[in-house]
């Protein structure tokens, strides 16, 4: 096993979960099996209770896992599908050491941070790295793992100072990602703090075999050498990385500086110096990705707008479904509570504002989420929507809301809603489920990987999955359409296409004599990938740009 640790310094955010995927892109395009493993310093069992305004999305494995976005990253990049311990925090390193405590593991000592929690890191990732993750169940011959330099991460950075010794040199790299800034009143690219971030990782006994340097814009080669005349390593040793127009870029510009060769010295990896036809078709993506012409905007209401890693997996999912269509993607992020009539009161300028956005758009989304607030703006999206003609695609809250939406105004049920936001109503519509724990918070919802049936064959969404009689998809939710209610939806054309394996719990939306109204209870934006995009995303961007009934009639192929 070859293990690969990404640290990162300066700043947080800077891009180490992308760069972490993009060499093991370029590693699994050399014929390698790669796995990876994401650190979390917080002390968080795992991130499954977090405001997404804290560290982005919680992203859904298909064991039930909550975790932090950037195994996002490294299942879209490599393909994989990883598991909830790919996910290490402070929390459940310490809750595995205070348990082997308890139980009477360590015959009476005293447990410390050097050797028990340290010894309890190592341990994890190795056993981990062993841990299948493609679909062929064989044992990966890479770890990519990633950590930080914050002073609660100090127990990690210790476990590989002392791993680094036990897995042998051969067998270990360090890559230190760190930032370059451009100051804009001298122009000059600093490396200062790049010095300083070496120097202090040094100091904790992590000396980095390879340095990824992020900038605005292309590195000058005298800051190429000035780096690696102060931080003690060789210029090609120094990689650079400047913002680019997409993230399928950044392997290919990993590859062009002669990643592949390092590595294969370096790591004494059986491989050819040349990536293979994996890498090729990211080039090609790449350049496609860049000359795209046509433009279809998509309407994302939610309440997390403000920072766009909230939403990183529906994003990503729509980019996917745009680029197999040929056209490049305008999200357009609108705050929910901005379409509320409230609003035209209180900010009306705001208010238009976005009505504006939402009139304008192409196709809307409503998106996952938990609470009330916002939910009223969400529901005059899904009636704009319904009403108008556009196409629709609500995720998980976004379905629930359309069901609330059409009992509201199609049954004439005035105060039906969610028991989630009136415990109280008297057409409950959307239900808790039976297995929902009020008390505990973290993982108590219906959480992974379930399986999905659809009950007629005249569905769009079935068609679109390639005519499946089911599909399995992640959950992550409390809530529930009543089902004893479902007969009145039925009858007035909102029909329940899917449902769980027992026919008790509504899956799949879809509304009569609508271009696209679909619904589901599921995020299926966890499992889309570049070169293979989410049915439901890209039934939304076919029928925002008119060409889904073209491609259901091709037997659901891309033009070429």
């Amino acid at each position: 096993m070859k293990y690969i640790l990404v640290t990162g310094g300066v700043i947080s955010g800077i891009g180490k979960g992308i760069i972490a995927s993009s060499i093991g892109t370029i590693l699994k395009s050399c014929g390698l099996r790669v796995t990876a493993i994401k650190i979390d310093p917080y002390i968080n069992i795992d991130a499954g209770t977090f405001s997404p305004y804290e560290h982005g999305e919680v992203f859904v494995l298909n064991d039930g896992g909550e975790v932090d976005l950037d195994l996002g990253n490294y299942e879209r990049f490599l393909d994989i599908s990883l598991y909830k311990d790919n996910n290490i925090t402070t929390g459940k390193i310490y809750q595995h050491v205070i348990n082997k405590e308890r139980h009477g593991d360590y015959l009476g000592k005293t447990v410390q941070v050097v050797p028990h929690i340290t010894d309890a890191v190592q341990e994890w990732v190795m056993n981990q790295a062993k841990v299948p993750v493609d679909d062929d169940k064989k044992e990966p011959q890479i770890c990519l793992g990633g950590t930080i330099g914050d002073i609660e991460g100090m127990p990690f950075v210790e476990a590989f100072r002392q791993f680094q010794f036990k897995a042998k040199r051969e067998n270990f790299c360090n890559i230190h990602v760190s930032l370059v800034p451009q100051p804009n009143a001298t122009g000059e690219q600093k490396t200062k703090p790049t010095q300083n971030s070496v120097r202090a990782l040094r100091g904790l006994g992590l000396s980095p075999d390879l340095i990824v340097c992020r900038s605005a814009k292309p590195i000058e080669m005298a800051v190429k050498e000035k780096i690696s005349m102060f931080c003690h390593v060789e210029p090609e040793q120094v990689i650079f990385i400047h913002d680019v127009s997409s993230t399928y870029r950044v392997p290919i510009l990993l590859e062009e500086q002669g990643i592949i060769k390092y590595f294969k010295q370096r790591l004494n990896l059986p491989i050819d110096d040349q990536p293979s036809d994996l890498l090729m078709k990211w080039k090609k993506m790449a350049c496609r990705y860049e000359r795209l012409l046509n433009v279809c905007s998509i309407a994302l209401v939610g309440k997390y707008t403000k920072l766009s890693d909230c939403y990183a997996s529906v994003f990503k999912a729509l980019e996917h479904s745009a680029l197999a269509i040929n056209y490049k993607l305008d999200l357009m992020y609108i705050d929910s509570t901005e379409l509320e009539p409230s609003m035209e009161a209180e900010n009306s300028v705001k208010y238009h504002q976005a009505w504006h956005k939402l009139c304008k758009a192409d196709g809307i989304l409503v998106p996952g989420g938990f609470g009330i607030r916002g939910t009223e703006g969400k529901l005059q999206a899904i009636s704009w929507a319904r009403t108008k003609k556009k196409p629709f695609l609500g995720v998980c809250l976004g379905m629930q809301l359309a069901v609330v939406e059409f009992a509201r105004n199609c049954l004439n049920w005035e105060d039906a809603n969610s028991t989630e936001f009136d415990p109280d109503t008297k057409n409950p519509v959307v239900i808790d489920m039976p297995e929902h724990n009020p008390g505990d918070m973290g993982g108590t919802m219906r959480l992974g990987k379930r399986r999905t049936v659809f009950k007629t064959e005249n569905s769009v969404l079935r068609k679109l999955y390639g005519d499946e009689m089911f599909v399995e998809e992640r959950h992550r939710h409390r809530y529930e359409v009543n089902p004893e209610l479902t007969h009145c939806f039925e009858e007035k054309g909102l029909k329940f296409v899917g449902h769980d394996t027992e026919g008790n719990r509504m899956e799949i939306i879809e509304l009569e004599n609508h271009p696209y109204f679909v619904g589901v209870q599921f995020h299926p934006e966890f499992s889309s990938r570049p070169m293979k995009p989410s049915p439901p995303y890209l039934g939304l961007l076919l029928a925002a740009t008119g060409t889904l009934n073209a491609y259901l009639q091709r037997g659901c192929k891309l033009s070429p």
